[in-house]
């Protein structure tokens, strides 16, 4: 297969002795075809269905992956298929499960008994950990993700034992501030992405209640501080978990664990949404294990990790977020998670 004008994917393994990132060449018409793949130093929890979104993180020609069975955090420079280590820095905690990366910035998101966020800076070819940027989430949270909002002021958790969204104000020097705790409109949220001009769209998976899957919406009016603007629309699915925004920022894409579907939802101007397709995209029907999923650097396609039958779907994107099935690529132990993509 031709790698011309195309993209690659990238995934990490979370195998429990050696954890690797597993590269596939996306060619011009959107198809996968497995590379290689490079290990990360560390080690991965070896267990099926890492809960988090983000365990993988591109940014430019840097990648993150976190190990999270030796507390790491791993850093890459790609090329293509060429994957590079540059450092591996200890999480600043224990379970090491989501990243955010913001220009130099970068908090790791670790899950162990005692939850908390780690802040680093990225110093050349370093990850270098700043002093007091730690912040503990609290006994009994169960984080799922961290991101920075596009502006870099604000950065997000979801927490599904509280329902919450927890927000951090970031200052100057990259440190993150006292949290605010805002309520979420929905049961358990999980994954989330951030639209450019400040929205927030949450899924959540409704405490793996069958069909009782729902997204809301919030926007950003200020560091730290949101605003709901639609709360908990259904979807009919089970176990909402992922969220990635469409390129125009007009369809956002949701992987629902529970049966192997995508559903997609239309977002309006001021940030309202409502359900598109309960079933825009099937995987492997009826059966659990659709996780992580990524859009292409362009937006033309979509690629989403159904972790149970370690294989990668791809779809291409049309008009209003309408998914055209590309097939799928196989190769992945049933330990798979976090998804990259250029």
């Amino acid at each position: 297969m031709s790698n011309q004008d195309g993209g690659f994917v990238y995934v990490q393994t979370n195998d429990a002795d050696h954890n690797e990132v597993v590269v596939f060449a996306r060619s011009a018409d959107g198809e996968l075809e497995r590379r290689g793949s490079h290990r990360t130093g560390g080690k991965g929890s070896g267990a099926p269905h890492l809960p988090s979104q983000s365990s993988v993180v591109l940014d430019g020609d840097r990648l993150f992956v976190t190990n999270a069975g030796t507390d790491e955090v791993t850093l890459f420079r790609i090329d293509g298929e060429h994957v590079v280590p540059l450092d591996r820095a200890s999480s600043g905690g224990s379970t090491p499960r989501s990243v955010a990366v913001h220009g130099r910035r970068v908090y790791v998101l670790n899950t162990g008994d005692e939850p908390n966020l780690a802040g680093f800076s990225v110093d050349g070819r370093r990850l270098v950990a700043v002093e007091g940027s730690s912040r503990a989430l609290g006994a009994g949270s169960d984080p799922a993700q961290v991101a920075f909002t596009p502006d870099g002021r604000t950065l997000l958790v979801t927490d599904r034992a509280s329902d919450s969204i927890y927000a951090f104000a970031v200052d100057g020097d990259g440190r993150v501030q006292e949290q605010v705790t805002h309520r979420s409109s929905g049961a358990t949220p999980y994954g989330f992405d951030v639209r450019a001009d400040g929205v927030l769209i949450v899924t959540e998976a409704a405490g793996a209640q069958v069909g009782k899957a729902s997204a809301s919406s919030y926007k950003l009016e200020g560091p730290a501080m949101l605003a709901p603007v639609s709360g908990a629309v259904g979807s009919t699915r089970s176990e909402v978990c992922w969220a990635a925004i469409s390129k125009d920022g007009r369809t956002v894409f949701v992987t629902n664990f529970g049966d192997g579907t995508i559903s997609t939802y239309a977002i309006g101007d001021d940030g309202s949404i409502e359900l598109r397709e309960a079933v825009a995209a099937t995987t492997v029907d009826g059966e659990p294990g659709l996780r992580d999923e990524a859009l292409s650097s362009d937006g033309r396609y979509l690629y989403a990790l159904h972790a149970d039958t370690g294989r990668v779907f791809g779809w291409q994107v049309g008009e209003d977020g309408k998914l055209d099935a590309l097939g799928s690529a196989n190769g992945l132990p049933l330990t798979a998670a976090g998804l990259a993509a250029t």
